[in-house]
């Protein structure tokens, strides 16, 4: 007899829940014991004079001069750095030369806005977590300061930068404890926290994030207690961070909601992810379309709908499959140069590299083959660094 009869689905649903959160739960504990933390790994000499802009020999100098932080020498004389001793260096080298500190420390100068990047579609499967993931971990790289906000109930990326969702959130501790229609509300700067990734904060996410969706309409339909409109409450929580960062990278729900309207009205550009196969392409029109219908809603009701750039990243790319380079040429034929030049390549290096929640920034070379690992990593740094492009076009920089 099927277990249906004696078990009500809900209650068998519950159950098998709990069976994978034990699960996870004990692998996250073999894979970071309770009373460790998720670390970055250090860089090379080589590697940290690259990511600053000085020559080895330069910053070789500063380590025998003893000025800087210091670096950790191995047995035999090899110098590694962490990525928070590479910010004090890019501190350290614009204090020693102000003509060129732009250079060194890249964080917005007064006068440029803070940008608030939403990575969008309602489709899944889009690898629309793992762009905003490399994009957030490559910005805090170059030396910016970033805040990750992840607004997807499946709270992936907050999984990835080390934050288990089911196990070390209390209530309110994801955008929603922010943006909440009653007395619980706090301000956000309550909710981010610092994550092992130097120069990259997080607004972690879970389950709780569905509580927007589900009291919005009930905040819409009260005249006795007018709400701030829903599509403002994002915006409005971020702008209580904004002195302490350069960019914001929003990580969206599959779904075309509440939450997500209000991260594309707080944002001040969009990257929209597209696998390219013809049933992906086809959601992604229908996304569009209805995305246009709601909008235009959001901006008769008074919502700021402009955005520096809009941007199609492709993404999970396979160059040589024939069938997906037409998708991608006919992309380019209709959207012209609001697509990346570059695409992130479906790559078994990435693929690896989340297994043991890391990205291609945070594994060691040899962890995986170097050919995959250089031609994955140079995908995704090239359609980033694309993006970080429309940022500085944005602030009027050169």
């Amino acid at each position: 007899m099927d277990n249906i009869s004696v078990s009500t689905t809900d209650v068998r649903i519950e159950r098998h829940a709990t069976q994978l959160s034990r699960q996870l739960k004990l692998l996250r504990e073999k894979l970071f014991p309770p009373l460790s933390q998720k670390t970055l790994r250090t860089f090379s000499s080589g590697e940290a004079a690259h990511m600053i802009g000085v020559s080895d020999g330069y910053l070789r100098q500063l380590s025998l001069d003893g000025k800087g932080p210091q670096p950790e020498l191995s047995q035999n004389g090899r110098r590694s750095y962490t990525l928070g001793q590479i910010n004090e260096l890019r501190h350290y080298m614009a204090k020693l030369k102000p003509k060129d500190a732009l250079s060194y420390l890249p964080w917005r100068r007064p006068g440029e806005k803070l940008q608030t990047v939403a990575v969008t579609n309602f489709k899944g499967g889009s690898a629309k977590t793992t762009t905003t993931l490399y994009l957030a971990q490559y910005l805090a790289l170059e030396g910016y300061r970033v805040l990750a906000i992840d607004l997807d109930p499946q709270a992936s990326l907050s999984s990835m930068l080390g934050v288990q969702p089911e196990f070390d959130l209390a209530d309110g501790d994801t955008l929603y404890g922010a943006i909440r229609y009653d007395a619980g509300r706090k301000p956000l700067k309550d909710i981010v926290r610092k994550t092992y990734f130097d120069g990259l904060d997080l607004v972690p996410g879970n389950l709780e994030l569905m509580e927007f969706e589900h009291e919005t309409p009930r905040a819409l339909n009260d005249r006795q207690k007018p709400a701030e409109l829903f599509f403002r409450r994002v915006g409005i929580a971020i702008a209580e961070v904004e002195a302490d960062y350069d960019v914001v990278v929003i990580d969206c729900p599959p779904q075309l909601g509440y939450l997500t309207l209000g991260a594309v009205c707080a944002a001040t550009s969009l990257l929209i992810t597209i696998h390219p196969q013809m049933v992906d392409v086809a959601s992604m029109s229908q996304f569009l379309l209805m995305t246009s219908d709601l909008l235009s809603v959001v901006r008769k009701a008074g919502g700021d709908l402009q955005h520096d750039f809009i941007k199609y990243v492709v993404t999970r790319h396979e160059p040589f499959d024939a069938p997906q380079s037409q998708i991608v040429a006919l992309l380019r034929s209709l959207f012209s140069d609001d697509v990346l030049t570059a695409t992130i390549l479906k790559s078994t290096a990435i693929a690896d590299a989340g297994l043991t929640k890391q990205t291609l920034y945070e594994i060691e070379k040899g962890q995986v083959r170097r050919s995959t690992y250089d031609r994955a990593l140079e995908s995704v740094t090239a359609a980033n660094s694309e993006v970080l492009a429309g940022i500085h076009k944005a602030w009027g920089r050169t």
